[in-house]
């Protein structure tokens, strides 16, 4: 049975195309059924009407007064989030490159249920800006190589949930920041599609 992915993305959304073109391709057993963003211009929206995929914008600013009264803007946000990600019944959420950080009142929804791809190896480079820290390190200390991982997020920790899999990444002498990212990014495209199809076979 082909699984139920529900992707949340900030940004330009090609790892949900990775996962898009996957299945189109027949290499993944898995359905992106609906996309998530919470900004209106993240062109992850425009890949899944493209494609045919039922997408919304949720942005902070459509809170209704009523659930921010009930105690905290970022945990209503995440209770209205998880109520509308409920509904579509999916099998995995998927964060890829998605830019807020969940409270329990969205990941207490779907336990073992919630990955993260992450452009930094375990342990190293957690938050935001893991790729500039990696250059950064390759710079001042030599650093000869990163990667990426996809791992669950079972609470509001960054990025130090369970590893399903990784992948490393070297720094070439001949990298140049945006060279790097381009391989760190390409990395991830296949790491996500790999790790899906591992946690779906094991479910099964």
């Amino acid at each position: 049975m082909t699984a139920r992915l529900v992707v949340l993305a900030s940004g330009s959304g090609t790892n949900l195309q990775s996962l898009i073109d996957a299945y189109a391709q027949g290499s993944l057993d898995a359905e992106v059924v609906h996309v998530v963003s919470d900004r209106a211009e993240a062109f992850a929206l425009e890949r899944a009407r493209r494609s045919g995929i039922s997408s919304e914008c949720r942005s902070p600013a459509t809170l209704s007064n009523e659930s921010i009264d009930r105690g905290g803007a970022r945990r209503a946000y995440d209770s209205e989030l998880a109520r509308s990600v409920a509904d579509l019944r999916p099998d995995l959420v998927v964060l890829a490159g998605w830019m807020r950080l969940l409270t329990s009142e969205f990941l207490d929804k779907f336990p073992d249920r919630v990955i993260n791809l992450h452009p930094a190896l375990p342990g190293r480079f957690p938050g935001a800006h893991a790729i500039d820290d990696a250059w950064e390190a390759h710079q001042s200390v030599g650093l000869d190589h990163t990667g990426v991982m996809v791992h669950m997020v079972p609470d509001e920790g960054i990025d130090n949930g369970p590893v399903v899999a990784t992948q490393q990444v070297d720094i070439l002498d001949t990298d140049t920041r945006a060279s790097l990212e381009e391989r760190i990014h390409e990395a991830e495209h296949e790491l996500l599609t790999r790790a899906i199809s591992e946690l779906i076979a094991g479910n099964e």
